[in-house]
Formats: C-alpha cells, sequence, structure tokens
C-alpha cells in the first residue's frame, strides 16, 4: 500500500484568506525566520571580544556561539513534533517567546552564566523556522503555496548573511548589549506578528508526546555536536573529541532502536527511511555544508590582510555588506525556485541548486582578486543555496502524512544544520592546517582557501546528484 491522498504536499488550506491577507501572513512568517535566523551570526563581529566583555576566558567564550548552535539543532525535529501535535502557530508563539527571553537575557547581562542561558534559548527558537515552513500550505491559497515556501525556506540563509554587517554597524556605533536589545526588540515583533497576522488554524493531531525519544535525541546531538564543533580545540584525536564522537553515535542508534519500537515516536524512523525523504535529507547535509562553506571562507579571504598577497584587506563593516547581498538574492530567487519547481519538478530544483552551488566555487578559483569579484561568486553561490532549500520542503512534505509534516520538515532542517556544522569543523581544519607565518602570525595560505572551494564544489554537486535520484512522491 502507499500513500496516495494523504500527504502533506496535498493538503488543502485549512483557513480560506483573500490574497493580500494571506501575502501579509507570508511577509510575517519570512520576516520572522529571518529575524530567528539573525541570531546564528549575532555575535560573530564581537566573538574576539567576548572574553573581555564577559570576564572569562577564550574557551569558555566560544561557547557563545556554540551553545545557539546547538539549542538549534535540538529545537528543530522537537517543535516540529509538538506542532504536530499541538498545532503550529501555538509553537510559533512559543519560539517568539524563546527568543524574547533569550534576548532579554543577553542584553541584561554581562557574565558568561546567563550569556550561554540566553544564546541557548535563542538557539532554542530556531525552531520557528520549519514549523513555519510547515504551515505555509495551510494558512495560504494554493497558487501561492510554493513561493511562500521557497521564500521561508530561504531565510535560514538570509538572516544570518543580513546579520553579520547588521551586527557590525550596531557593534561599531555603541555598547555590544544593543546587539542584544534590537534582538529583543525583533523578538516583539516576531510575536505581535505571529499572534495577530498568523491564522490560528486547529491543525493538532491527536497522539502522546515521546519524552524519552526527545531527551535521547537532546542527549545525542549535543554531545556528538560538542565533538564536532571543538574538534578543532581540542584535537581530532584527542579523548574528549572521541569520546564525544563515541558517546554521541550511540546514543543516537539507541534512540533509534527506542523509536521504532514505541507507539507515536518522536520521528517516525520508517517514514524517514523511505527513499524520497531519505536521499532528501542526505542532499540537505551535502547542499548545507556548500552554504555553510561561502559563510566561513568567503568573509576570511575578504578581511586577510593585503601583506599577504591575495587578502582584500576589507574590515568587518564592509566584509559583511560584500556579503548581504548574497542573503537578499537568496529572498529575491524565490519566485524562481517556485517556477522551477512547478515547471520540472522539486527534485530537479535540488538538483541544480547543487550543481548551481558547485559552479559558485569553481568560479571562486578565478574569482579571488577583488571584493568584487568575491561578490560575483557568492551571488552565484547564493543563488544555488536559494534553489536547493527552496526545493528540500517541497520534497519532504510530497512524501510524508500531514500528521507528521512538522516533524519531517524539522528533521530536515537539522540535516542541513548538521552539514553546516560539519562544513564548519572542516574549513577551520583546512585553513589552521596550510599556514605561513606574516608578522609573527600563523596565516592560511593562498592554497588553502583553495582547497575550501574544492572540498565545497564536491560536496554540492554531490548533493545535486543525490537529488537527481530521488524518485517521484507515492501519491504522485
Amino acid at each position: 500500500m502507499t500513500d496516495t491522498i494523504n500527504t502533506a504536499g496535498d493538503a488543502e488550506p485549512l483557513v480560506e484568506q483573500p490574497p493580500t491577507k494571506a501575502l501579509w501572513t507570508v511577509i510575517v512568517l519570512c520576516f520572522s525566520g529571518m529575524s530567528v535566523s539573525l541570531m546564528q551570526t549575532l555575535v560573530i563581529p564581537i566573538q574576539s571580544q567576548l572574553p573581555d566583555y564577559l570576564n572569562t576566558s577564550p574557551a569558555n567564550a566560544a561557547w557563545v556561539v556554540t551553545a545557539t548552535l546547538l539549542g538549534a539543532a535540538v529545537a528543530m525535529p522537537i517543535a516540529g513534533r509538538l506542532a504536530d501535535l499541538f498545532g503550529k502557530q501555538r509553537v510559533l508563539v512559543g519560539s517568539s517567546l524563546l527568543l524574547l527571553a533569550g534576548s532579554l537575557t543577553c542584553a541584561l547581562s554581562s557574565t558568561i552564566g546567563p550569556v550561554l542561558a540566553g544564546r541557548t534559548l535563542q538557539g532554542l527558537a530556531m525552531g520557528f523556522i520549519p514549523v513555519g515552513i510547515s504551515l505555509m500550505r495551510e494558512v495560504v491559497p494554493p497558487a501561492m503555496a510554493t513561493t511562500a515556501v521557497a521564500a521561508m525556506s530561504a531565510t535560514l540563509g538570509v538572516g544570518g548573511a543580513i546579520g553579520l554587517p547588521l551586527s557590525a554597524w550596531i557593534v561599531q556605533s555603541g555598547d555590544w548589549h544593543a546587539l542584544f536589545w534590537v534582538a529583543t526588540g525583533l523578538a516583539v515583533l516576531v510575536g505581535l506578528g505571529t499572534w495577530f497576522l498568523v491564522p490560528h488554524v486547529h491543525d493538532g493531531h491527536r497522539g502522546r508526546f515521546d519524552v524519552g525519544g526527545a531527551i535521547g535525541l537532546a542527549v545525542g546531538l549535543v554531545v556528538t555536536l560538542v565533538g564536532v564543533t571543538k574538534g578543532n580545540e581540542w584535537g581530532w584525536t584527542s579523548g574528549r573529541t572521541v569520546g564525544c564522537l563515541v558517546v554521541g553515535v550511540l546514543v543516537l542508534l539507541v534512540w533509534g532502536w527506542y523509536e521504532l519500537r514505541t507507539t507515536d515516536p518522536l520521528c517516525d524512523l520508517r517514514v524517514t527511511a523511505r527513499r524520497p525523504v531519505l536521499l532528501t535529507n542526505i542532499a540537505a547535509i551535502a547542499i548545507g555544508f556548500g552554504m555553510m562553506a561561502q559563510a566561513i571562507v568567503f568573509p576570511q579571504l575578504l578581511q586577510m590582510p593585503e601583506a599577504t598577497g591575495y587578502g582584500l584587506g576589507q574590515s568587518i563593516l564592509a566584509t559583511g555588506l560584500w556579503m548581504a547581498p548574497s542573503g537578499l538574492g537568496m529572498l529575491a530567487l524565490a519566485p524562481v525556485s517556485s517556477w522551477l519547481m512547478r515547471t520540472f519538478g522539486a527534485k530537479y530544483a535540488l538538483a541544480l541548486g547543487g550543481f548551481v552551488l558547485g559552479a559558485g566555487y569553481l568560479l571562486s578559483f578565478f574569482l579571488m582578486d577583488a571584493p568584487w569579484e568575491i561578490l560575483i561568486a557568492t551571488l552565484v553561490c547564493a543563488a544555488g543555496v536559494g534553489i536547493g532549500y527552496a526545493a528540500m520542503p517541497t520534497l519532504i512534505m510530497d512524501a510524508v502524512p500531514m500528521n507528521e509534516a512538522g516533524s519531517a520538515v524539522g528533521i530536515n532542517a537539522l540535516m542541513r544544520s548538521l552539514g553546516t556544522t560539519v562544513a564548519s569543523a572542516v574549513m577551520a581544519a583546512i585553513l589552521t592546517g596550510q599556514t605561513e607565518l606574516i608578522g609573527g602570525f600563523a596565516i592560511p595560505t593562498q592554497d588553502a582557501f583553495k582547497l575550501c572551494f574544492l572540498v565545497a564544489t564536491v560536496a554540492a554537486v554531490v548533493g545535486g546528484a543525490l537529488a537527481l535520484t530521488i524518485p517521484r512522491s507515492e501519491q504522485a
């Protein structure tokens, strides 16, 4: 037997909205998605100053970035399941409250403990994005749904790209706490917009929340990702790194065994194992890898001192401004992504996204001599990410039952996050593994940057090739 009529991709809107009101719903959800994803890069401009600001060691200060990453990884699948059970709009409001609490905590704090707690809450608010994506089909007319999903999907990259210049400008203009006061203001707007402008729909389904599965997944993900994110700092062969990776994987294996034997699991692994879902999620890891590579490598190349012979000597603010158009380009491509999916199918759009992303990195081999050349390369890469990210939720929702759309899209978002996390570790290892001494400092060589481009090209092309193997969804 196959699912022929009950997939999330076939769902009819649960509310009838005139086009103007539906457009406001899409705008609110996309603005909220960008605001939430902005938290990923919020502290990047002040990362080197955090030890002084928080009166702590550099090692402890590094957790200010890591805490948000871990919170987001845990939140995405759990928020998706809560949305399937209790209603998506309620979970969106809850996510906005987490963002508000986390931002306010950081704004009022100057020590490491409260700031880590606040940053973790900001990460947990990232559950907003997959839930918002899965809600789109229920609250906008079918004619708008594909474009709306594409735009919401792009916010994962847009917020991060916009966050760098915005944060750099805020820090240069005032106290570092201003970053979190701005985040607090955004959280208020997200909460009010979600409550008043996103329809309250009764889309919950009967079932129980799998507390044991949530705890197991959270522990497994956190321990594994700590090992991945801290591998370069601790050493990949150190006992702490190996221990985290081994323990994390073992916990996830036990979690998988438990999920297959419990009723109402947090994640139905049998559905996740269906070829359309499985292959889309694997492709998500590869393309997520490619997306994060540009966010790490290009800014460093722009900021390298000109004394290296290849560095472009840009300030943090200038670097952010050169990178910002790529984020806006992802959002601008939403209608193009929608047209590609309607015309050729979502799997071909995903494949094209991977191949365009790979082409952007190949261009980077020849466009390293001026900031405007980097801009061209980032725009091509952003086009690939925008098209690919837009196609993934459509492929997922076309292949899963309606009552599991939230958790399935959440797992897909987690896979993208896993790809970005691995990319961060790999790019850092490459850039710190090939260095030369300039002015007494170890600086990555030009060949190290080129190797990063090559690795990212391979990842993106693999993601595109995997997309071509995705079978037609079973409801077709």
